[in-house]
C-alpha cells in the first residue's frame, strides 16, 4: 500500500517555509563584487535563471554560494543545496529533495522515480533556489536545466567553458590580499590568540590567497600557538608535491598539500587522524556517513578514538562534521593529495596509502546494509552509492588485483541494488566492470564470474538489450553445465533464464523445449514444491500458451 502522500501530484505540493540544507556555514570576508553580481541578478517569474561561479579549486566558490544563499534564505522555498560532482551524486541529491518536499516518499518509491518526482516539482513552481556545488561535466546537467522553465539555479564549477547558452558565468579569483589577512586574522583571534598584521600578510602570500589555504594556515597558528615565522620555516622545510601534469588545480595542490603535511605533523602525537584522513580520501568528499567513518578505524580502533581523531582533523580544518548527522566533509583537495604518495612526506608514503585504500574498500563492504529489497534499507544504500562510486572510480589508476577482486563485491551489490531500483544505465556499467575483474583476477570459470556473467545478462535484458543479453545466458549455462555439473542450482537458474530469454525475444520455439528440460531437472534435483520449480512451472505454461496462440 502506497500512503497518501504518494498518491499527490507534484503540482498539488506546496513549497514548505524553512526547507533548508546550506552546509555549515564558513568564516567569510570580503567578495562585495561577487556578491553585488549575484544581488543584481533581476528575476522574471515564468523564467528561469542559471549561474554558474567558476574558478580554481580551494578559490572558495561553494563558501561564496553558501554566504549568498543563507543571506537570501527568506526570499527562496526551498533553498536546496546539492552536491553535483557526478551524475549518480546529482541523482542522490533530487532524490533527498523529493523526501524532503514529502517525506512520505522515501519508503515508497524507488529512486528514480524519487528523481523524476523532485524535477516535477521544480518544473511546476517558482521562488526556489537550487545550488548544483561542483559541477565537473557541464553535460551532466544541461538535461536537468532543459526540463526547468522557472526558479533560480546557482552552479559552482572549476569548469570556465561547455556551459550552455542560458548558463551566465561568474570568474571567481583568488582573495585579495587585505581581505586574506582579514580572514586569517580573525580565525586566530577568535581563538584567543593574536598575530601580527605583516607577519599575516607574509603568510598569506606565501598561500597564494587562496581561501581554503588560508582558513587552514588559521586553524593550526590558532590550535598550535606557533608564531608566523614558525609556521613560514616549517612550509618551507616541507615543500608540497607537485602533481606532474598541469592544467587547472596545480597551484592549489601545492598550496593543499603544504598545509596538509604541516597539519599532520601537529597530530603526529596519534596515528590515527592521519590513517583516518588517508582512508576517506578515497570516498565522495561530501556526506561521508557516519555508519560508515566510523568503520574506517581499523586496527581493532574503539569507536571512541575514532570519534576523537575525526574530531582533531576537524579542529584543524581538514574536515568538517555536520552537527546533526555526524556525516563527515573532506575537501576534494586535500583528498586528492592525501592519495598522493610523496617520499618527503611522511604522512603519505606509498605503502601508507596503499593501506588506506585497502582499509576504505573494507569499511565500505562492512558499512553495507543487509540486503536491497527492503524499503527501509534504501536511505542507508542511497547514502553510500556516491562513495562506491568514488572509491571505484579514483582506485581505478591504482588497482591491485586485491583491490579489483574486494571491490567487485562493492560494485556487485550495488550493481544489484540500482537494478532493483531501476537505474539500470549505472546498473550496467558496475556489472561490466564486475565482471571485467572478476575474469581477470578469478578466471571465467569460478563460479562467482559465472553468478557475474548471469547478472549482467539479466540487466541487459532488463534495459531491452536482448543482443547483449542472450549471448551471455547462452554462455553462462554452457559454462555452468561444464564446470558445475547438470544439477547444480546456478546451473538449473541459468537455464530457465535462458529459457525467459528466448520467451521474452519471441523465439518459443527454442523456449518452450528449454522450459520443458528446465522443468524436469528441477523437479527431479529440487522436487515438486520447492518455489523455484513452481516458477519454471508457471513460465513454462505461459511460453506453452503463447506458443498456442500464434
Amino acid at each position: 500500500m502506497l500512503p497518501p502522500e504518494a498518491l499527490v501530484a507534484p503540482e498539488a505540493v506546496p513549497a514548505p517555509a524553512g526547507l533548508v540544507n546550506l552546509p555549515v556555514r564558513r568564516l567569510f570576508v570580503g567578495r562585495e563584487d561577487a556578491l553585488g553580481w549575484l544581488d543584481r541578478t533581476v528575476l522574471d517569474p515564468g523564467v528561469v535563471v542559471v549561474q554558474a561561479v567558476h574558478g580554481l579549486g580551494g578559490i572558495g566558490k561553494s563558501t561564496l554560494v553558501a554566504q549568498w544563499a543563507a543571506t537570501h534564505r527568506d526570499e527562496h522555498r526551498p533553498t536546496w543545496w546539492i552536491t553535483a560532482d557526478s551524475p549518480a551524486a546529482l541523482d542522490a541529491g533530487l532524490v533527498a529533495l523529493a523526501v524532503a518536499l514529502q517525506p512520505g516518499l522515501g519508503a515508497a518509491l524507488p529512486s528514480p522515480a524519487l528523481r523524476e518526482w523532485a524535477v516535477r516539482w521544480l518544473a511546476c513552481h517558482d521562488g526556489w533556489l537550487l545550488i548544483l556545488d561542483n559541477v565537473i561535466d557541464p553535460d551532466h546537467i544541461t538535461d536537468l536545466l532543459a526540463r526547468l522553465p522557472r526558479g533560480r539555479i546557482l552552479v559552482t564549477s572549476r569548469r570556465a567553458t561547455g556551459w550552455p547558452d542560458l548558463v551566465t558565468p561568474l570568474h571567481l579569483d583568488v582573495l585579495e590580499p587585505d581581505q586574506a589577512v582579514d580572514l586569517l586574522t580573525e580565525i586566530v583571534s577568535r581563538a584567543g590568540a593574536a598575530i601580527d598584521p605583516a607577519d599575516a600578510a607574509a603568510v598569506c602570500d606565501e598561500l597564494g590567497y587562496l581561501p581554503l589555504a588560508v582558513e587552514q594556515a588559521g586553524a593550526y597558528l590558532a590550535q598550535t600557538r606557533v608564531t608566523a615565522g614558525d609556521y613560514l620555516r616549517l612550509l618551507g622545510q616541507h615543500p608540497a608535491h607537485m602533481y606532474r601534469d598541469g592544467g587547472e588545480g596545480r597551484a592549489a595542490e601545492r598550496t593543499i598539500a603544504r598545509v596538509w603535511q604541516v597539519t599532520l605533523d601537529a597530530l603526529a602525537d596519534d596515528p590515527l587522524p592521519g590513517r583516518l584522513l588517508r582512508t576517506l580520501a578515497w570516498y565522495a568528499p561530501e556526506a561521508i556517513p557516519r555508519d560508515l567513518w566510523h568503520h574506517t578505524g581499523g586496527d581493532g580502533q574503539e569507536e571512541p578514538a575514532v570519534v576523537r581523531a575525526i574530531g582533531r582533523l576537524a579542529a584543524y580544518n581538514m574536515l568538517t562534521v555536520d552537527p546533526i548527522t555526524r556525516a563527515v566533509t573532506v575537501h576534494r583537495l586535500v583528498q586528492a593529495v592525501a592519495r598522493t604518495p610523496d617520499r618527503d612526506d611522511p604522512h603519505r608514503q606509498t605503502d601508507d596509502i596503499t593501506a588506506a585504500r585497502s582499509a576504505a574498500t573494507k569499511a565500505l563492504t562492512a558499512a553495507l546494509p543487509d540486503g536491497w529489497r527492503n524499503p527501509t534499507t534504501w536511505p542507508a544504500w542511497r547514502a553510500l552509492i556516491p562513495h562506491i562510486d568514488a572509491l571505484a572510480t579514483v582506485t581505478r589508476a591504482h588497482s591491485t588485483d586485491s583491490d579489483r577482486g574486494a571491490q567487485a563485491y562493492l560494485l556487485n551489490q550495488a550493481g544489484l541494488f540500482l537494478h532493483e531500483q531501476g537505474s539500470l544505465p549505472q546498473t550496467i556499467a558496475y556489472l561490466e566492470q564486475v565482471l571485467t575483474d572478476l575474469r581477470r583476477v578469478l578466471g571465467d570459470d569460478h563460479p562467482d564470474t559465472l553468478v557475474s556473467v548471469s547478472n549482467l545478462a539479466g540487466a541487459y535484458r532488463a534495459a531491452g538489450d536482448l543482443g547483449r543479453a542472450m549471448p551471455l545466458f547462452e554462455r553462462v549455462l554452457t559454462d555452468s553445465r561444464r564446470v558445475l555439473g547438470d544439477d547444480h542450482p546456478d546451473t538449473l537458474v541459468s537455464a530457465s533464464n535462458l529459457a525467459g530469454a528466448y520467451r521474452a525475444a519471441g523465439d518459443l520455439g527454442r523456449a518452450v523445449p528449454l522450459f520443458e528440460q528446465a522443468l524436469a531437472d528441477v523437479r527431479r534435483v529440487l522436487g515438486n514444491d520447492h518455489p523455484h520449480t513452481r516458477i519454471v512451472h508457471d513460465n513454462l505454461q505461459a511460453a506453452i500458451e503463447g506458443a498456442n496462440s500464434e
